[in-house]
């Protein structure tokens, strides 16, 4: 018999997971300096931190289109400032397959849906319903056509609106419906008309919350906020519009996620570099233009990835402008 208990679910960029009771996040008054809730290595921090109950689910998809299935109980409850358990040794990974989203989910309701998409520019929606029953190793999330991978899921309500993303810094925004629910092993529509050498890097369920912005960077360490408003929306499957101009100068883009003016991103390179920038550090520019610089890097080397920082720390500046001596994330 497992007792429901309010936990918090933390996931490093390296792949550490584990739980703590939602107790030890004490309420601090505003303006405090946070607490420190999973000890990382410097070059690691957390991207992933929500709320669940010992009684809820974790759906893990991976890069190879399966789902695996836990019970947040059976995440390793770990100290505060524990590092966790990396998840492949939960899961029943094959060589080479990754994850590349994790959903909590309470229940399995008949009016939730999960929205997956693909490297090669497919976009999926499925009936929440339909990965209720996962097996130990792991089921079929969606088919996948020979070199594509699944890079997104998103859990909606049937009435969102998807932003894909391109390294080519190409951005389509179009509402959920024009996307009619399938089978678990279908193999999905177009979401994106992509030119050759173009590939899809990023989905984002538009949040109408004040003050959103698109943050894009390239992998030579530039960068800009635009306003959403500049993104209209359009049919599934074009050719989308220009988000940032991919020049020699930017180099392809590496992320594209929406952000608000008091969240946190890192910035991390190939060479373990990491920047963390403060959202309203950076001011708002228009659509077709090439950005500005957010990190300077060694010659030879490329931002590798950038994820908002979901985990305040003691200090309340964490790894800013610190170098890494580990390997760098994959």
């Amino acid at each position: 018999m497992i007792a429901p208990e309010d936990v918090v679910i933390t996931v490093s960029h390296s792949g550490y997971i584990k739980r703590n009771a939602a107790s030890l996040y004490r309420a601090q008054r505003r303006g405090g300096k946070g607490k420190i809730g999973m000890g990382t290595k410097e070059e690691d921090f957390v991207t992933t931190l929500f709320s669940a109950s010992t009684k809820d689910y974790l759906l893990f998809f991976t890069s190879s289109g399966k789902v695996f299935w836990l019970k947040v109980h059976q995440v390793p409850e770990a100290g505060r400032v524990a590092k966790g358990k990396p998840i492949i040794n939960l899961l029943q990974l094959a060589d080479g397959e990754n994850v590349s989203a994790i959903l909590p989910v309470s229940e399995f309701r008949a009016d939730r849906y999960v929205v997956m998409a693909t490297k090669d520019g497919t976009v999926k929606k499925t009936d929440l319903s339909a990965y209720a029953n996962p097996r130990a190793g792991g089921i079929i999330a969606l088919g996948l056509e020979e070199g594509d991978r699944l890079i997104s899921a998103l859990v909606t309500n049937g009435d969102e609106e998807v932003l894909l993303g391109t390294k080519k810094g190409l951005v389509i925004r179009f509402p959920e419906e024009n996307v009619r629910p399938m089978g678990r092993t279908a193999y999905g529509v177009k979401g994106i008309e992509l030119e050759a050498g173009d590939e899809m890097i990023s989905m984002e369920v538009v949040h109408r919350r004040e003050g959103a912005t698109l943050l894009t960077v390239t992998e030579h360490g530039y960068g800009k906020r635009t306003d959403l408003t500049e993104y209209r929306s359009q049919s599934r499957g074009g050719k989308g519009i220009i988000t940032i101009q991919t020049t020699p100068r930017n180099g392809d883009v590496v992320a594209v996620m929406q952000v608000a003016p008091e969240e946190d991103v890192m910035v991390v390179t190939a060479g373990a570099q990491m920047l963390r920038l403060s959202v309203s550090s950076l001011r708002v520019i228009g659509r077709n233009t090439q950005g500005v610089r957010l990190i300077e890097m060694a010659q030879g080397d490329r931002v590798a990835a950038a994820a908002i920082l979901r985990e305040k720390d003691e200090a309340g500046a964490g790894a800013a402008d610190s170098a890494g001596n580990g390997a760098p994330p994959a």
